[in-house]
């Protein structure tokens, strides 16, 4: 497994969200062998550290020949993700294409205990 590199977060006073679209996430399905292909939707507000694109990069590409269920891969990935960069809130959404007339979507989030999110703003 590709190690996740970081870098100092340049913003660390402020809230800030960082959205992240990977459309060419592929795993095997544990069952069958066949691939498994999803959208990732990482979306995450940084504490002290910021994901490095390319490191992230290599590690999703890391799981293309590991067999694994939607739900065991989305909530590793974001355990390891975390892990990494102890952000102030992680969400990520795995949209998976249709597999046999069904498709899924596997959402899974972190807050640290420490945070509270700001109050949206309401435009008129």
């Amino acid at each position: 497994m590709h190690i996740l590199e970081i870098f100092d977060n340049p913003n660390q006073e402020c809230d800030y969200t960082i959205h992240i679209r990977i459309p060419e996430f592929t795993c095997l399905c544990p069952k069958t062998g066949q691939p498994d292909f999803a959208t990732l939707f990482l979306d995450y507000v940084p504490d002290k550290h910021c994901v490095e694109l390319k490191s992230l990069k290599i590690y999703i590409a890391s799981y293309r020949d590991q067999g694994t269920f939607h739900e065991a891969v989305t909530n590793q990935m974001l355990k390891q993700l975390v892990q990494a960069c102890a952000p102030r809130f992680m969400r990520l959404r795995a949209e998976f294409n249709v597999r046999g007339g069904i498709y899924t979507t596997v959402v899974v989030e972190h807050r640290a205990p420490h945070w509270t999110p700001s109050m949206p703003v309401q435009l008129p």
